[in-house]
This record gives structure tokens, C-alpha cells and sequence, in this order.
């Protein structure tokens, strides 16, 4: 029997429809999606708070955000520049030089022509994930609060009370506990329950906090931590005026939540900064390990400290939660779900921690990321919230798609399908995306078994262009958001 592209869909088709739950596909038409380009002057409200609560001056605060939008957006193209010799980025210092780590000292010249400084090190960023990855595999003693991959140290970090345990354990998950290191911790993580971020909102009789304002579709709501509330819950505004339900949450594994809102609620895409005043969202780049980071909840309002890790699990008593970014932020109970925002960028929802506003403490929240991903949200930002028109560069082609993909997402064209040439001849194509994301475009051909990709653009920037000579056949082409998020444009032309 012949086996066309059609068939294997369709038989691919029924097995996910009756073996997995359905997810969010990437979208294809014109949608709304945050930019992640941060070049706006920050709020004089962010500027204090962080002067304040870092301990420098007001010169410093500033250079630093400027440094940290810069960097953000340098991180990433480095990463996909050094490819299996990267190990990692961060910063360092009052105004956050940005750091690149590589195990090869080749590499040095092509990091500090990035703006970055160089550091040669023995474990790439992969060799420490792996660590980590064997780590989260083996349950943790009650002693152990939290592990996370530090490119500053080029190891794994673990929080413990008992070291001795914490070592133990590591040497019981079978990995290379040389990649491994021990730093004090003496409270457990715990959830912040009674829980808000920016403005209050309730359950029942518990409160947390909204995280940042999203659509999913037409549907206006809000994402939050997932250990608020279950699906179907509702909830009720800082009002007290009926609100919403939540539709999807995760916890533990993840500590995310998304609730639709009912009409008689809006979203300007903004955070309540408290002492900070209104703040725009205007993206979701993500900052890197130290950072400025500022968090608002309904029970502590305004504090800001410093991104410590990215990508940390954490052993709370309820459950192990993955892929939590570590802080030095102080959160109380009350703060739980509200908004992390790093300049005027969306990073995450609180998620829990251990001690508090008063002497200080530790805040891990939930990267915004995820959700948006994994639920097909768009974030509403305060420059429209979330229906910007698709990039128009790509014009005079035969055909012309758009849609809208989340960092991480992809989607295929022609409409999720493919196309068919009869004759040999040229394939050109274009992709025009939002400024200061990196998409990537394949051209893909059907071998009579599976999709092979024949053709690329895979540069740093938004956007690409693919030309390729080819005999008749299918074909489609694959748009890749390597990083950032929004609107694109692929136009085509076909033999």
C-alpha cells in the first residue's frame, strides 16, 4: 500500500487522541503574543525597590536593569552560538556584568564579542543538567529542601540541613557527586498558602494572588500557582465579586494555574507594585541567575532581590516540584501565585519558600513559560494585551501564512499540512518574526516514512530565508520559536 504523508497522520492521529490528553496546539492564525524585546526606561517605582532592597545606589540600579535587558537578550544566542560547549550564563557585581561559561577556552573570543565575560570551566551546562536529572529521580530525606544547576558555581547546588544525609542521597542517585555542592538551609520550603500576587483573590476561604493576566483564545483570564486551587474551583475577586474557575492547574510536578474570568472583569496587562505604583508588562524575557527580580503580593506587596538559580526542584512536604527559579526575594503566606517581574518583564508566579519579610528568606517561583506553553495562553502586555498584527516583511511570495507560537512551540505549513510539486525546481522561502525572538524555519520532504529536513535557517535573529533546489515531492516547512515569543509571517514560493 502506498504510504503518504496523509495516511501516517491520520494513524498518528487516532493513537494520540486515544492514548494521551489533549494539549494546546500552536495557533495559526492571527493571534496575540508578548514580545520579549525589553527596552523600555524602567519605572522609577522598580529603580527604588531595587536600590533599596539590593543595597546600591540609584546610578547602579539603573546601569544594572539596562545590563540585565541587554543581557536577557544576549544569553540565548550564545547558548546556540557555543551549542555543547556552553555552560551556562549569569551575572555578577551592582550592575550585572553579564558572565558566559564554555569548557573551551577557543570559545573566550566569541563570548567577550557578545558583550559578555568569559569563563573557562570543566562541566558544560548539559553535563550539570544531567546531574541534576539523576537527582530528581531519587526521592530526598525530609533533610534536603531544594537542588538547582549554578553556571556561577559549574555545579549543582543542593540546600540541606544535614549534609551528611544530603550527600548520601546524592551518592545514592548514582551520580557524579564531584559536580555536587553542599550549602546550608535551615528552614523547609513551604507552600504560601492564603496566597496572592498583585491583587488578591479567593477560594473558599484560602487567598492568594493573581500572577499575570493571559488569554487563551478570546478567553481573558489569569495565571497563578497551581497548589491554589483544582480545576473547576472558583473563585472570587479582591472584591469579593464572582471572578472566575479555574480551568487548568498543575501541582506538584509544576506549580502553575490558569483561571477564565467571567465579563465583568478586564486585563491592562499591568502589576500592582504597591510602593512602585502601576507597572507595564510589556514581554516575558527571562533573566538570568543574578539578576534583579521584584515580586508583588497581596500580603507583603513590593520586595526585590536577585534571580539565585534557574531550573531548581524543590522537595516540599506536598510534593517535588520541578523547573522553579530560585530568588532571594522574601515572600509570606498570602504572597502565593502573584507576579515575579524583572524590570518590565514577566517571569513567574510565587510559588513557595522559607523565612520571611522581616529577617529575610528564600522565594521560588513557577517561570511563566511553562503555561503559556503548555496551556496556549497568550500574555496579555499594556500595549495592547495581546493582538498585535503578524510581522509583514515577507511580501511578493505565492503564498503567505501567519500564526503565533510560545517560546519553545512549533508549527507546520501550509495550515498544519503540506504541499505537493509535480516538477523539479526551486523552493524559497521567507520568515519574518517579532524583533529580538529567535525563530528558525526547516524545509522538510517526505522520504515515503517520515518527515527529513533538507534545507534551514537557523541564525540568532527573528528572522530567516531558505532556498533549495529539489525533485518533485511533499513537503512542508517547520517554524521553530527557539526563544521568545509572537506573531510571524512565512511567505513561500514553490516550483
Amino acid at each position: 500500500m502506498l504510504r503518504t504523508p496523509a495516511l501516517i497522520a491520520i494513524s498518528i492521529g487516532a493513537l494520540v487522541m486515544t492514548a494521551t490528553p489533549a494539549v494546546a496546539t500552536p495557533t495559526t492564525t492571527t493571534t496575540t503574543t508578548a514580545t520579549t524585546t525589553a527596552t523600555a526606561e524602567p519605572p522609577k517605582g522598580v529603580i527604588d525597590a531595587i536600590e533599596r532592597d539590593l543595597g546600591i545606589s540609584e546610578r547602579q540600579a539603573v546601569a544594572r536593569m539596562a545590563n540585565e535587558a541587554r543581557g536577557n537578550q544576549a544569553a540565548p544566542a550564545l547558548a546556540k552560538q557555543l551549542g555543547d560547549r556552553y555552560a551556562g550564563a549569569w551575572f555578577e557585581g551592582p550592575e550585572s556584568k553579564l558572565v558566559a561559561a564554555s569548557v573551551k577556552q577557543s570559545d573566550a573570543a566569541a563570548i567577550k564579542s557578545s558583550g559578555a565575560e568569559a569563563r573557562i570551566v570543566t562541566r558544560t551546562l548539559a553535563q550539570l543538567t544531567a546531574v541534576k536529572d539523576g537527582l530528581d529521580k531519587a526521592a530526598p530525606p525530609d533533610t534536603v529542601h531544594s537542588w538547582s544547576v549554578s553556571p556561577a558555581d559549574n555545579a549543582v547546588v543542593v540546600q540541606a540541613a544535614d549534609q551528611d544525609a544530603a550527600l548520601a542521597w546524592a551518592k545514592s542517585a548514582g551520580v557524579d557527586t564531584g559536580a555536587v555542592k553542599f550549602a546550608d538551609s535551615a528552614d523547609r520550603p513551604k507552600l504560601l498558602y492564603d496566597i496572592r500576587g498583585g491583587d488578591a483573590y479567593y477560594i473558599s476561604s484560602s487567598r492568594c494572588s493573581v500572577g499575570f493576566a493571559a488569554r487563551r483564545g478570546t478567553q481573558v483570564g489569569f495565571t497563578t500557582a497551581g497548589h491554589c486551587g483544582s480545576n473547576g474551583q472558583s473563585t472570587t475577586g479582591y472584591n469579593r465579586v464572582a471572578q472566575g474557575t479555574f480551568q487548568i492547574s498543575s501541582f506538584p510536578g509544576n506549580d502553575y494555574a490558569w483561571v477564565a474570568t467571567n465579563a465583568d472583569w478586564t486585563a491592562p496587562g499591568v502589576v500592582n507594585g504597591y510602593s512602585a505604583g502601576i507597572l507595564p508588562v510589556r514581554g516575558a524575557s527571562v533573566t538570568q541567575p543574578g539578576g534583579s527580580v521584584c515580586r508583588s503580593g497581596s500580603t507583603t506587596q513590593w520586595h526585590c532581590g536577585t534571580v539565585q538559580a534557574l531550573n531548581s526542584t524543590v522537595n516540599y512536604p506536598q510534593g517535588t516540584v520541578s523547573g522553579l527559579t530560585r530568588t532571594s526575594v522574601c515572600a509570606e503566606p498570602g504572597d502565593s501565585g502573584g507576579a515575579f517581574i524583572s524590570g518590565d518583564q514577566a517571569q513567574g508566579m510565587t510559588s513557595g519558600g522559607s523565612g520571611n519579610c522581616s529577617i529575610g528568606g528564600t522565594t521560588y517561583f513557577q517561570p511563566i513559560g511553562e503555561i503559556i506553553s503548555v496551556g496556549g495562553l497568550t500574555l496579555v502586555t499594556s500595549d495592547g494585551g495581546g493582538d498585535p498584527d503578524p510581522p509583514t516583511g515577507c511580501q511578493g511570495y505565492q503564498s503567505t501564512h501567519t500564526g503565533s507560537l510560545s517560546s519553545g512551540q512549533n508549527a507546520y505549513q501550509p495550515n498544519g499540512s503540506y504541499y505537493q510539486t509535480t516538477t523539479s525546481g526551486t523552493h524559497a522561502a521567507c520568515l519574518d518574526a517579532p524583533d529580538g525572538t529567535d525563530f528558525d524555519l526547516y524545509l522538510q520532504r517526505w522520504n515515503g516514512f517520515s518527515w527529513s529536513t533538507v534545507a534551514q535557517g537557523i541564525t540568532p535573529g527573528a528572522d530567516e530565508t531558505v532556498t533549495y533546489n529539489g525533485s518533485a515531492g511533499y513537503y512542508r516547512y517547520r517554524v521553530h520559536a527557539y526563544s521568545g515569543s509572537g506573531a510571524y509571517t512565512l511567505g513561500f514560493n514553490r516550483p
